[in-house]
């Protein structure tokens, strides 16, 4: 039975994330925990009436203080690249570099001695907390990628492969070569290429190379991932004993559907989450 696009298309879902997808403040909480004592040093600042000189005999007796100062600024580095009118500076925050009397300015021209002198803040951990939250909130476009991965592979468990011995994940070409014996020379440039496949499955008849993604926002990138996808399932369709899926979802295709359908026309195992819902993975065993 010829499958309809449109009727495909609109299965479509506008969002997977669940509820470990916004923040991991297991991570967070791990990343502050390893400062708290460093930070709570620091906290002594808050409200002081010399800021300068407590900061002074804080570095003195406790220099490691300086690894915090960074995550303060919201910077994931333990260097930091300063210029002004009369130098350049590369502050390192493992090991003083400078004098106390630049890692002062440093404090002074950030306006870090202004937010604990005047009380801006009341806690450097709770601060910290804040920070980190935010910089995590950088880390959902990867946790996307693998919310995508992590569903598609539990459809694969529920179909009743075992993973490292029915499927395996992210295998490269020469990996799939080597233990199956098969020549992929075809979608690999003749082994000028290397492609890592998301997912592997082998069956006695059939080795499926499988892709994943999901997107909930358009863009170009979506265009050039129909199109390589699409070359890649009729490289494919030249070797014997290989068939590529390809596991799509998301409403940021509406920007690329022509394109989307062009390749669900020629690739008959382009399949959405619905399909996965439906068990087509489970037909794979007769293939």
């Amino acid at each position: 039975m010829k499958r309809n696009f449109q009727a495909w298309f609109s299965t479509f879902r506008e969002c997977i994330a669940n509820y470990d997808y916004y923040c991991d403040f297991d991570k967070i909480n791990k990343n502050v925990d390893l400062i708290k004592v460093e930070l709570n040093i620091l906290n002594t600042l808050i409200g002081s009436k010399n800021i300068e000189k407590d900061f002074e005999n804080i570095l003195e007796k406790y220099p490691e203080v300086l690894k915090c100062i960074p995550l303060l600024l919201a910077v994931r580095s333990n260097e930091i690249y300063v210029t002004d009118t009369e130098r350049d500076y590369t502050f390192s925050f493992t090991r003083q570099n400078y004098s106390v009397a630049d890692y002062k300015k440093f404090m002074r021209k950030t306006k870090l001695f202004d937010m604990l002198e005047h009380h801006i803040i009341s806690n450097l951990i709770d601060y910290a907390t804040g920070i980190e939250t935010g910089l995590d909130s950088n880390a959902r476009k990867n946790r996307g990628g693998h919310l995508m991965e992590n569903l598609v592979e539990d459809f694969i468990k529920k179909a009743g492969f075992q993973r490292d011995s029915h499927y395996f994940k992210e295998m490269y070409i020469h990996d799939i070569q080597e233990k199956w014996d098969i020549n992929l020379s075809a979608i690999s440039n003749q082994g000028k290429m290397e492609k890592r496949f998301d997912f592997v499955i082998k069956t006695e008849s059939q080795i499926f190379v499988i892709e994943t993604n999901f997107y909930s926002s358009g863009g170009s990138k979506l265009n050039e991932t129909s199109r390589s996808y699409k070359t890649l399932a009729q490289e494919v369709e030249t070797i014997d004993g290989l068939t590529f899926i390809w596991i799509t979802d998301g409403l940021g295709w509406q920007s690329a559907k022509n394109n989307l359908e062009e390749t669900f026309d020629i690739l008959k195992t382009l399949y959405n989450i619905k399909d996965l819902e439906n068990g087509i993975l489970d037909t794979l065993k007769h293939i």
